[in-house]
């Protein structure tokens, strides 16, 4: 693996576990696709770093169970703001 791979996985690795981000969120401030950062995490950080692994999976099983809220609250919000005549 690449040096600049390598440094990325595991910067996004530590900005997710330390932000508890989803992974669009944390490919926004990286400024990669959805995903690369998925790849990165899934398949290249284990390789890397384990107990860092561990953790971004963590905050990504709370993601996943979360996400439906999330869009629930997207949509209500979108909503909210178009004026009803």
């Amino acid at each position: 693996m690449q040096d600049h791979i390598r440094e990325r996985v595991l910067e996004i690795a530590a900005y997710i576990v330390r932000y508890k981000c989803t992974v669009r969120q944390a490919a926004g401030v990286f400024m990669v696709s959805k995903s690369t950062v998925h790849k990165d995490v899934t398949e290249r950080l284990p390789r890397l770093d384990g107990l860092l692994a561990s953790q971004v999976r963590e905050v990504l099983e709370i993601n996943k169970a979360e996400r439906h809220l999330r869009g629930g609250e997207a949509t209500r919000k979108k909503y909210k703001e178009i004026e009803v005549y």
